[in-house]
């Protein structure tokens, strides 16, 4: 069973650079498991700990109920794929994709099956006898990954291993990674920045900022219930909008109002509970940009409708992003439309209140 735990993992560099700190995550067997978050976070430095490529200053790591803290990579029975494909220029796709098995003494008539199997898996089968310097960027991948797929690990690896290629191709490839992992039925730990990789590809999201893991759920989980601001604003594209506000009382009824009153919208009747603590106090609030519709008749709903300045307008096809400003905020509304707002004028627009996220303004902790 090819499960992996961290426990309690803590990573110094020297200068007592803390990378990692206290982590502590399961990844279960045959899970596809993704660590995201901003350059600097300490995703990959966690990855290269679980390979044995960086040692661990504390704590302990776990594959197959198995301590590997002194055990060298080699022995790990993980597999990895980098950013860069680290493929030999002067060997073959076939030898590139064979060499750590000629490495460890398996017979030639197997090492030419599993080659065989997996270059049919990638759709690379007709490029076996061609060099690196043949090859896209997309097929280069796929050698790569292939190279791992050959090993037949307990655990895969892939530190961004999008990153190099363009925007259609990661689309495919993303598709592909998600197909392989379906077939093989392989525990994956899967490295990116792109949030978008990520709640398209992995079963569950590790979320890190600043070498902590912030929360680990499913995809939706996240975008519909993170545990604090930053989570928050990291999940989803375009990003949660964010307001400092003051929950009023009024007449037994919650308002969140700003301090220009430009934005004076009612709180949802589910949000009453959680809110009533934070009467009288300023907290954040949040709405994500889907959660902004066009007010079709452009006439102010009290308690549901903000009045903005629409500042940028850019038509994505099917929707229109708009960004405005609103009580001298920038916020960011997702519409569908058909005629394109004015730039430079106001614009109303409905608010889905039953959809609001709150944050405590100290702790930046999700209240609702």
């Amino acid at each position: 069973m090819a499960r992996v735990e961290l426990r309690n993992v803590k990573k110094v560099f020297p200068g007592n650079v803390v990378a990692v700190k206290r982590a502590d995550l399961v990844v279960e067997d045959k899970e596809f498991v993704v660590l995201v978050g901003p350059s600097g976070c300490g995703k990959s430095t966690t990855l290269r700990m679980v390979a044995g490529l960086e040692e661990v200053t504390e704590g302990e790591i776990y594959i197959d109920s198995k301590r590997v803290n002194d055990v060298p990579p080699k022995d790990r029975d993980i597999a990895m794929v980098f950013q860069n494909y680290a493929l030999y220029p002067h060997m073959t796709v076939y030898k590139n994709m064979a060499f750590g098995l000629i490495l460890r003494k398996y017979p030639k008539k197997e090492i030419l099956e599993r080659v065989k199997r997996a270059a049919e898996i990638l759709g690379i089968q007709d490029l076996l006898d061609r060099k690196p310097k043949a090859l896209s960027g997309g097929q280069r991948q796929r050698v790569a990954v292939g190279r791992a797929i050959v090993r037949q690990p307990k655990v895969f690896l892939f530190d961004e291993p999008l990153s190099n290629l363009d925007a259609k191709l990661r689309v495919q490839m993303r598709a592909e990674i998600s197909k392989l992992h379906t077939r093989l039925q392989s525990t994956m730990i899967y490295v990116t920045h792109d949030q978008v990789e990520a709640m398209t590809m992995g079963d569950r999201i590790v979320v890190m900022l600043d070498g902590e893991i912030q929360q680990v759920a499913e995809p939706l989980t996240l975008y519909n219930r993170p545990v604090n601001k930053f989570v928050a604003g990291f999940i989803g594209s375009p990003p949660m909008n964010f307001l400092t506000v003051s929950i009023q009382s009024e007449n037994g009824a919650l308002r969140v109002r700003d301090d220009t009153r430009i934005v004076d919208l009612a709180v949802a009747q589910d949000h009453y509970a959680a809110l009533q603590p934070y009467v009288g106090k300023r907290v954040v609030f949040g709405i994500r940009p889907e959660d902004i519709r066009e007010n079709t008749s452009q006439t102010t709903v009290p308690g549901r409708s903000v009045t903005a300045k629409v500042e940028v307008v850019e038509p994505m096809g099917s929707e229109i992003y708009l960004h405005l400003d609103m009580a001298g905020s920038s916020f960011t509304a997702r519409i569908k439309s058909e005629q394109e707002p004015d730039v430079n004028k106001p614009y109303v627009l409905d608010v889905l209140m039953d959809h609001a996220h709150y944050f405590d303004l100290a702790s930046e902790q999700a209240i609702v």
